[in-house]
Order: structure tokens, then C-alpha cells, then sequence
């Protein structure tokens, strides 16, 4: 059985309903405008342990995720193509963000989904445990594009309980689904 540690500070931000938060950021020197969105990470039952945020830049959307709290070990992180993370088991969030139709995993020769993320290692970190990524999707964009995560339903963001192993269609064998995080196209309105 895994049992979840939540700091204070964690505990403190699930006394409020979790929202995404978007705002488009102008860069120095002329370069192109980004537009980035942060999300909390929350299980089901509405504790938030982790955080997101996506920035799209020039060559892609980079995707900065942290998580606290989850037991050591490796956890598969995907974007899904639906913003909603009803729980208990966040199905609600449909599949893999696949607008190409590509099969799973960054390993897999006929791959990958545009949603396929590296794996979270959560370590340990004084009292309590900690991981992050920091990855750059070159296929992905937030707004313009054939296929933007800004869409009609928006997209979510889910950790799953086990590492993604980036070749086993349709989901890395990722195992059930831990923490959600909507990425709303409402919220990026600014």
C-alpha cells in the first residue's frame, strides 16, 4: 500500500478548488510571444501534490512538472486529450494527446504521441519526497497548429502509479491514474 505525505504548504492549496492559470508572456529582443499555462496536480479525492506548466517557444511546448508526497520511485506522465479530471480514476481525461495517430513511446519505431512525456523519478527530500521534468515537445503547441492543446475540450495532464516504459501501444503500460491536472483553453483567454 502507498502511503502519500503531504506537506503543509500542500495541504494548505487543497483547501481551494485547483484552477489552470494562463497568461501570454512577451519576450525580450523581439522574439516571438509565448503563451504558458500552470495547472495543479491533484488525486482524486482533491489533494494537490504537484504542479505544470507549459510554455510554448519557438520549437515546441516545454513542459515543467513537479510533484511532492508520491512514494520514491519512477511515475509515467502524459498529456491527455481531454481537459477533465473527474476521479476517481480520471478516465474522463480520454486518451493520450495523439492528434497524429501515432503509436506510444518515445522508443517505439511508430511512435509517438504527441502527449508522451519522460518519466518523473520521485526521490527522497528531508521529510518528505520530490520530482520533477523539464522536457521540450517539439509537435506540441498550446494555440496555433493543426492540433493545438488550446482545442474545443482542452487536454489534461495525468501522472500515472508506474513508469512508462516508451514502447507498449497504447500507454507505456503506465498503470492506473494518480494526479490530474486540466489544461483549459478558457483559461488561456487573456
Amino acid at each position: 500500500m502507498r502511503k502519500f505525505v503531504i506537506v503543509p504548504m500542500l495541504a494548505l492549496a487543497a483547501c481551494s478548488t485547483p484552477q489552470p492559470k494562463a497568461e501570454s508572456l512577451g519576450r525580450s529582443g523581439g522574439a516571438m510571444p509565448a503563451t504558458m499555462t500552470m495547472t495543479p496536480l491533484a488525486s482524486a479525492d482533491g489533494v494537490v501534490l504537484g504542479s505544470v506548466r507549459l510554455l510554448q517557444e519557438a520549437d515546441g511546448t516545454r513542459v515543467v512538472a513537479t510533484v511532492k508526497g508520491l512514494p520514491v520511485g519512477d511515475y509515467a506522465i502524459h498529456i491527455h486529450a481531454v481537459g477533465s479530471c473527474v476521479g476517481p480514476d480520471f478516465a474522463s481525461a480520454g486518451g493520450h494527446f495523439n492528434p497524429n495517430a501515432r503509436q506510444h513511446g518515445m522508443n517505439n519505431p511508430a511512435g509517438s504521441h504527441d502527449g508522451d512525456l519522460p518519466n518523473i523519478s520521485v526521490m527522497a527530500a528531508g521529510d518528505t519526497t520530490e520530482g520533477s521534468i523539464d522536457a521540450v515537445r517539439a509537435r506540441l503547441r498550446l494555440r496555433e497548429g493543426a492540433a493545438p492543446l488550446f482545442d474545443a475540450d482542452g487536454a489534461a495532464v495525468v501522472v500515472h502509479a508506474k513508469p512508462d516504459d516508451h514502447k507498449t501501444d497504447p500507454a507505456g503500460n503506465a498503470g492506473p491514474r494518480l494526479l490530474c491536472g486540466v489544461v483549459a483553453p478558457a483559461a488561456a483567454a487573456k
